[in-house]
């Protein structure tokens, strides 16, 4: 006598189907969310010219926010070579100030600073260093460190607004915005030798000391 066997149904329950449904459509959601296409704003820009300005007012904003931040930088130093290194530049970043101001004008806009957060963030990071290090080697060495951050920043900056100002065939404007590039490159240096000639060993000595 054969015995039946009794085969299992593979057919799932309404309640299953809908909890698996339900899931599936979560899945979905969260994989469409994270590369979703970013709304722009009511005054995005449309156009290369327009991306060129709105950039041109972000630096704008960086250097003289810059301008402020520098002082502090200087007297919370103690190496002379860094103190004047910084004095240096803020000299040199009051006249890309007075640069970008030319660059409007040639564009025939009128110079206009748009808040910078890249900057904002880089001024707070600096600040935030020397609050977390006593004044000294270790926070000169800390200083540097923050200062090539916004330098090398600031190089990438001037590269892309240079780049922008020759494709649209604005070569007075490209001029000077390459001047300013070449400026942060030769601060960006300085700060590499000033580091490397005294501070950096100073702020290592400072270790073995303990």
């Amino acid at each position: 006598m054969k015995t039946t066997e009794t085969k299992k149904s593979s057919t799932k329950t309404p309640a299953k189907q809908s909890a698996s449904k339900t899931a599936a459509s979560k899945t979905s959601t969260a994989t469409q969310s994270k590369g979703r296409t970013v709304k722009a704003k009511s005054d995005a820009a449309e156009g290369l010219r327009d991306l060129f300005i709105d950039s041109l007012k972000d630096i704008y904003w960086a250097e003289k926010a810059l301008t402020k931040a520098l002082p502090k930088m200087a007297k919370n130093a103690t190496s002379e070579n860094l103190i004047t290194a910084i004095n240096d530049h803020l000299t040199v970043t009051e006249s890309q100030v007075e640069r970008l101001e030319r660059v409007f004008e040639i564009l025939g806009e009128k110079a206009a600073a748009k808040k910078c957060d890249a900057m904002e963030g880089l001024i707070k990071e600096g600040e935030s260093i020397m609050e977390e290090t006593q004044q000294g080697p270790v926070r000169d060495a800390g200083i540097i460190a923050a200062s090539q951050k916004i330098e090398h920043y600031e190089i990438a900056s001037y590269g892309t607004l240079a780049a922008f100002a020759l494709t649209l065939e604005e070569d007075d404007a490209a001029a000077l915005l390459q001047q300013t590039l070449e400026e942060e490159k030769e601060a960006d240096t300085l700060l590499t030798e000033a580091a490397y000639n005294t501070i950096n060993f100073d702020a290592s000595e400072e270790d073995s000391e303990k």
